[in-house]
């Protein structure tokens, strides 16, 4: 395979547009191919949604400096360490476009871990049906790599299609999992169905089990390759700490999964490493070996497997011409987790569909408000920021 030339003791990225599919698969095992004195077998890769909407697409390529887009050289492009074979974009909690570089070492740490924890097979087949562009689905093809198959990759979710792939293993988030539920499907059908993104009621899971399903819930994040907590349980050589001696609570996980950084901002990397562990923005408990994830602490909606910065739909909402002033909130949802609440303050309100429209414009579409709710005034903390907390219990109503 050609080696990629190194730049200023680095190796080049490459972001991608690529539909899922065969080429975006091989540019995957590319990236992911052993280095050796010549250099990496390929350039490493930052996946973007093929539908990205220009704003966010050149605020990402802005912050992440890729050398090239689709093929096409792009001035400013900055290296990445040469052991990075994949960046992921996330929002985190800014809604600036962040970069997790994972080295390949990591993503096939994390892929091997699952798959013995899983028992899978080689030769069996997974399905992708996850956007590759997300951890969740790119790991479906680093595991497919690690088994010695071509994935079946799905562009988008039908569950009919599901049902026909054939695949043996499937990643799927709840919203998912209960649309195969509601066609009546035999998920017997999978040897494994991983769930994750978001936490599944256990109403959601009985009923899948009740279905056939083997359900094994995960839970991680791009920071650490993905799921590397299986069913509560940290994957092999994954260990888990609450709160490291401080009275915080959050989660704290160390290990060979854990990614190489932040993108060109080491201020961000140094905030979220504590020596060797990766301090999550998520609250959890530690009982008997077995993880219980209690809720975020920050405010980040997670709504159907999609993190949606609620400051970022809520400055989107604000350029509405109709809007005076907005706050965006999470509101508990049966089926996504949580939905997306825009709260706006208007003489004469827009319609949900035309805000979402608006909102599609600019930001991906998961992050278009679910629900719109106009209000006299937003609540405002003593900093002059919204009042969040108020607005949720007013939601519920609550005083």
């Amino acid at each position: 395979m050609r080696s990629i030339p190194k730049r200023a003791g680095g190796r080049e990225l490459h972001a991608v547009t690529l539909p899922p599919g065969p080429a975006l698969f091989h540019a995957v095992a590319a990236a992911l191919g052993d280095s050796g004195p010549a250099g990496p077998a390929g350039p490493a890769i930052l996946p973007l949604p093929p539908n990205l909407p220009g704003p966010a697409l050149r605020a990402t390529l802005e912050a992440l400096r890729p050398a090239r887009l689709d093929g096409v050289r792009r001035p400013g492009g900055e290296p990445v360490p040469p052991e990075v074979a994949v960046v992921i974009a996330t929002s985190g909690t800014t809604g600036v476009p962040k970069g997790v570089q994972l080295s390949a070492a990591a993503l096939r740490a994390s892929a091997s871990a699952s798959l013995e924890r899983l028992g899978a097979r080689p030769g069996e087949r997974w399905l992708c049906c996850l956007p590759p562009s997300h951890v969740s689905g790119l790991q479906v093809l680093v595991r497919s790599l690690l088994g010695g198959t071509e994935p079946v990759v799905h562009d988008g979710f039908s569950a009919e299609a599901v049902l026909a792939s054939g695949a043996a293993h499937v990643s799927l988030v709840p919203t998912q999992l209960r649309r195969l539920l509601a066609v009546s499907a035999d998920l017997s059908a999978f040897r494994t169905i991983l769930l994750g993104g978001a936490a599944a009621p256990p109403g959601l899971l009985d009923e899948a089990r009740a279905a056939g399903a083997r359900i094994v819930t995960t839970y991680g994040m791009s920071e650490t390759c993905g799921g590397c907590v299986y069913d509560g349980r940290p994957l092999d050589g994954v260990d888990l700490r609450i709160g490291g001696g401080s009275p915080d609570g959050r989660i704290r996980i160390a290990g060979p999964v854990l990614f190489s950084g932040y993108r060109l901002r080491p201020d961000l990397t140094s905030a979220a490493r504590d020596g060797d562990w990766f301090v999550t923005s998520d609250l959890g408990t530690l009982e008997g070996g077995r993880l219980r994830v209690l809720g975020r602490a920050d405010d980040v909606i997670n709504t159907g497997g999609e993190k949606v910065v609620a400051a970022a739909v809520a400055a989107a909402v604000a350029e509405h011409p109709a809007v005076a002033d907005a706050a965006v909130v999470g509101r508990p949802d049966p089926e996504w987790g949580e939905r997306v609440v825009a709260v706006v303050v208007s003489p004469a309100p827009p319609s949900l569909a035309g805000l979402r429209a608006f909102v599609k414009e600019r930001l991906p579409a998961h992050a278009a408000p679910a629900e719109l709710v106009v209000v006299p005034e937003i609540p405002l903390l003593p900093n002059g920021k919204p009042d969040l907390a108020a607005l949720r219990r007013a939601l519920r109503g609550e005083p």
